[in-house]
């Protein structure tokens, strides 16, 4: 059973699509309805009037929040080898170990029971991913690899990226998906093969299955909406009055891709 609660923040997730009480106002009747067949909510008072339906699946919401976070998320343990290797324990099980080798773009590795698992730039990478699979029951589970059958409709497309999606609690839009406001990129079929393309990056990247492609999408690390305004900001100033922090910050931004359709033919 899927953890209630993000291994990388410890916070309580939804495992299913969280919608707040702005999103909800801005659906008609009829699709409020499915919401809330899809979550198993009735309203008991007027069924007729849209703010019914409304406050029926945000009380749902509510109430299955408070019922996860009477269970606690497991802890994992860290013990440092030496600075390129790491081994994480749970309950004092070996679970999983971090190395690095001499792979220019993504050094570290997470090895489970001899296995190399997954690759990063970055050892923090690699922990949120142990953390993550763990939580999840599927760290000892081989990556990914296409399974479904090849999508011939942007129907069957949408269904099978909407499945993905509410397992991480997503929420799909017309310009890409979303978690808690924030746009964390798109995904997609063409031809079939899966891609995904995440936020501030430019180019579709080829996946094994959906499942893989929105996994990817919850590695995103998105910059706070203050800081990309920020950035913004600085592009639109004239270049020899930017101070040398200024220019620190442009040069680890990278601006938002364009907004495209996320199925194509």
């Amino acid at each position: 059973m899927r953890s209630p609660f993000d291994p990388l923040t410890g916070n309580l997730i939804m495992t299913y699509p969280k919608y707040t009480q702005q999103a909800l106002c801005r659906y008609n009747l009829p699709r409020l309805k499915r919401i809330a067949t899809e979550l198993g909510v009735t309203p008991t008072l007027d069924k007729r009037a849209a703010q019914t339906w409304v406050n029926a699946i945000i009380t749902h919401q509510s109430t299955q929040i408070q019922k996860a976070q009477s269970i606690p998320p497991e802890k994992l343990t860290t013990v440092e080898i030496s600075f390129y290797d790491h081994e994480t324990y749970a309950a004092f099980k070996l679970i999983a170990s971090i190395t690095h080798d001499d792979n220019l773009t993504q050094p570290w590795v997470v090895m489970v029971n001899g296995v190399e698992q997954f690759r990063a730039n970055t050892w923090a990478r690699c922990h949120r991913f142990i953390q993550w699979h763990h939580q999840d029951g599927t760290l000892n589970e081989p990556l990914p690899t296409q399974t479904e059958a090849p999508c011939t409709t942007g129907n069957e497309v949408m269904a099978q990226i909407f499945n993905e999606c509410e397992k991480y609690g997503f929420e799909i839009l017309d310009d890409g998906i979303y978690h808690n406001d924030v746009k964390l990129g798109e995904v997609g079929c063409t031809n079939g093969t899966w891609w995904v393309m995440r936020i501030g990056e430019c180019q579709q990247q080829p996946c094994d299955s959906v499942l893989d492609a929105v996994w990817w999408l919850s590695m995103v690390d998105v910059l706070p909406t203050a800081e990309v305004a920020d950035c913004e900001e600085l592009l639109d100033r004239p270049f020899e009055i930017l101070t040398n922090e200024e220019w620190g910050q442009l040069r680890e931004y990278e601006p938002v891709a364009e907004s495209r359709e996320l199925v194509t033919a």
